[in-house]
Protein backbone atom coordinates (compact mmCIF):
# COMPACT_ATOMS: atom_id res chain seq x y z
CA UNK A 1 0.00 0.00 0.00
CA UNK A 2 2.77 2.42 1.05
CA UNK A 3 5.62 3.03 -1.70
CA UNK A 4 9.16 1.43 -0.66
CA UNK A 5 12.02 4.33 -0.28
CA UNK A 6 13.51 4.60 -3.90
CA UNK A 7 17.12 4.98 -2.55
CA UNK A 8 17.25 2.50 0.24
CA UNK A 9 21.03 3.66 1.16
CA UNK A 10 19.98 6.17 2.81
CA UNK A 11 16.82 4.92 4.68
CA UNK A 12 16.78 5.18 8.46
CA UNK A 13 16.26 2.28 10.46
CA UNK A 14 13.03 2.48 12.96
CA UNK A 15 14.87 3.27 15.91
CA UNK A 16 16.66 6.08 14.07
CA UNK A 17 13.19 7.26 13.08
CA UNK A 18 11.63 7.22 15.81
CA UNK A 19 14.66 9.10 18.23
CA UNK A 20 14.07 11.82 15.72
CA UNK A 21 10.47 12.07 16.04
CA UNK A 22 11.24 11.99 20.23
CA UNK A 23 13.87 14.92 20.15
CA UNK A 24 12.06 17.20 17.31
CA UNK A 25 9.73 19.78 18.44
CA UNK A 26 7.66 20.76 15.32
CA UNK A 27 6.64 19.42 12.16
CA UNK A 28 4.33 19.79 8.87
CA UNK A 29 0.71 18.20 8.67
CA UNK A 30 -0.37 17.25 5.44
CA UNK A 31 -4.02 16.98 5.12
CA UNK A 32 -6.38 16.71 2.10
CA UNK A 33 -8.01 20.30 2.37
CA UNK A 34 -10.93 22.06 0.84
CA UNK A 35 -11.47 21.00 -3.04
CA UNK A 36 -8.78 18.30 -2.80
CA UNK A 37 -6.28 21.07 -2.23
CA UNK A 38 -3.31 19.86 -0.26
CA UNK A 39 -3.18 21.56 3.24
CA UNK A 40 -0.26 21.34 5.07
CA UNK A 41 0.43 23.02 8.63
CA UNK A 42 3.46 23.53 10.86
CA UNK A 43 2.31 22.28 13.96
CA UNK A 44 3.74 21.18 17.33
CA UNK A 45 3.33 16.94 18.19
CA UNK A 46 4.56 14.23 20.73
CA UNK A 47 5.22 11.27 19.73
CA UNK A 48 4.67 8.06 22.08
CA UNK A 49 4.17 4.38 21.73
CA UNK A 50 3.73 4.32 17.85
CA UNK A 51 1.25 7.54 18.07
CA UNK A 52 1.50 11.78 17.43
CA UNK A 53 -0.38 13.91 19.45
CA UNK A 54 -1.23 17.47 18.05
CA UNK A 55 -3.36 20.38 19.83
CA UNK A 56 -5.63 22.39 17.96
CA UNK A 57 -8.36 24.61 18.25
CA UNK A 58 -11.82 23.27 18.41
CA UNK A 59 -12.92 24.25 14.76
CA UNK A 60 -10.80 25.86 11.66
CA UNK A 61 -9.46 24.33 8.49
CA UNK A 62 -7.55 21.67 9.60
CA UNK A 63 -10.50 19.95 11.80
CA UNK A 64 -12.80 20.40 8.96
CA UNK A 65 -10.22 18.55 7.01
CA UNK A 66 -9.75 15.89 9.48
CA UNK A 67 -13.16 15.08 9.27
CA UNK A 68 -13.66 14.30 5.47
CA UNK A 69 -10.65 12.41 5.35
CA UNK A 70 -8.63 11.07 8.08
CA UNK A 71 -5.62 10.28 6.10
CA UNK A 72 -2.58 12.04 6.83
CA UNK A 73 1.44 12.61 6.55
CA UNK A 74 3.54 14.25 9.37
CA UNK A 75 7.01 15.20 8.69
CA UNK A 76 9.89 16.11 10.74
CA UNK A 77 13.04 17.59 9.60
CA UNK A 78 15.82 16.69 12.16
CA UNK A 79 18.86 18.22 10.30
CA UNK A 80 19.31 20.85 7.16
CA UNK A 81 22.79 21.54 6.91
CA UNK A 82 23.33 23.45 3.63
CA UNK A 83 27.23 22.95 2.23
CA UNK A 84 27.23 24.94 -0.70
CA UNK A 85 31.02 24.24 -2.06
CA UNK A 86 29.26 20.39 -2.07
CA UNK A 87 26.04 21.49 -3.52
CA UNK A 88 23.90 19.71 -1.18
CA UNK A 89 22.49 19.47 2.13
CA UNK A 90 23.42 17.27 4.83
CA UNK A 91 19.83 16.61 6.10
CA UNK A 92 17.58 13.71 8.57
CA UNK A 93 13.88 13.66 8.03
CA UNK A 94 11.14 11.39 8.94
CA UNK A 95 7.60 10.86 7.14
CA UNK A 96 4.51 9.33 9.06
CA UNK A 97 1.51 7.94 7.69
CA UNK A 98 -1.70 7.13 9.24
CA UNK A 99 -5.10 7.99 9.92
CA UNK A 100 -6.15 11.14 11.72
CA UNK A 101 -8.72 11.11 15.04
CA UNK A 102 -9.97 13.52 17.44
CA UNK A 103 -9.99 12.52 20.64
CA UNK A 104 -13.63 12.62 22.62
CA UNK A 105 -13.09 10.78 25.56
CA UNK A 106 -11.83 13.02 28.62
CA UNK A 107 -9.30 11.02 29.99
CA UNK A 108 -7.58 10.23 26.50
CA UNK A 109 -7.39 13.94 25.78
CA UNK A 110 -6.24 14.60 29.02
CA UNK A 111 -3.63 12.20 28.88
CA UNK A 112 -2.40 13.34 25.34
CA UNK A 113 -2.12 17.18 26.44
CA UNK A 114 -0.08 15.93 29.39
CA UNK A 115 2.35 14.66 27.08
CA UNK A 116 2.24 17.56 25.02
CA UNK A 117 2.83 19.90 28.24
CA UNK A 118 5.89 18.17 29.75
CA UNK A 119 7.54 17.56 26.20
CA UNK A 120 7.33 21.57 25.77
CA UNK A 121 7.71 23.34 29.58
CA UNK A 122 9.19 20.00 31.55
CA UNK A 123 9.99 21.96 34.45
CA UNK A 124 6.52 23.41 35.11
CA UNK A 125 4.92 21.81 38.40
CA UNK A 126 1.86 20.05 38.60
CA UNK A 127 -0.22 22.31 39.61
CA UNK A 128 0.79 25.01 37.23
CA UNK A 129 0.19 22.50 34.24
CA UNK A 130 -2.97 21.52 35.62
CA UNK A 131 -4.27 25.57 35.79
CA UNK A 132 -3.08 25.96 32.58
CA UNK A 133 -4.71 23.26 31.17
CA UNK A 134 -7.92 23.69 32.71
CA UNK A 135 -8.29 26.97 32.03
CA UNK A 136 -8.20 26.67 27.54
CA UNK A 137 -9.41 23.08 28.14
CA UNK A 138 -12.79 24.04 26.54
CA UNK A 139 -10.78 25.50 23.82
CA UNK A 140 -9.00 22.62 23.13
CA UNK A 141 -9.43 19.85 20.62
CA UNK A 142 -6.69 16.79 21.08
CA UNK A 143 -6.23 15.08 17.65
CA UNK A 144 -3.87 11.50 17.71
CA UNK A 145 -2.20 10.21 14.55
CA UNK A 146 -1.67 6.39 14.75
CA UNK A 147 1.30 5.42 12.13
CA UNK A 148 0.56 2.90 9.82
CA UNK A 149 4.04 3.53 8.11
CA UNK A 150 6.92 5.42 8.71
CA UNK A 151 10.36 5.92 6.52
CA UNK A 152 13.06 8.57 8.04
CA UNK A 153 16.28 9.19 5.69
CA UNK A 154 18.96 10.87 5.65
CA UNK A 155 21.96 12.43 3.28
CA UNK A 156 24.21 9.92 1.99
CA UNK A 157 27.27 11.78 4.14
CA UNK A 158 25.46 11.24 7.07
CA UNK A 159 24.88 7.46 6.61
CA UNK A 160 27.19 4.85 8.63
Amino acid sequence: MFREMRRKLQLLDEKESIALLERGTAGVLALSGDEGYPYAVPISYVYNDSKIFFHSAVSGHKIDAIKNSDKASFCVIAQDHIVPKEYTTYYKSVIAFGRLRILEDASEKRAAIELLAQKYYPADTREGRTDTINEAWSRMCLLELDIEHMTGKAARELMN
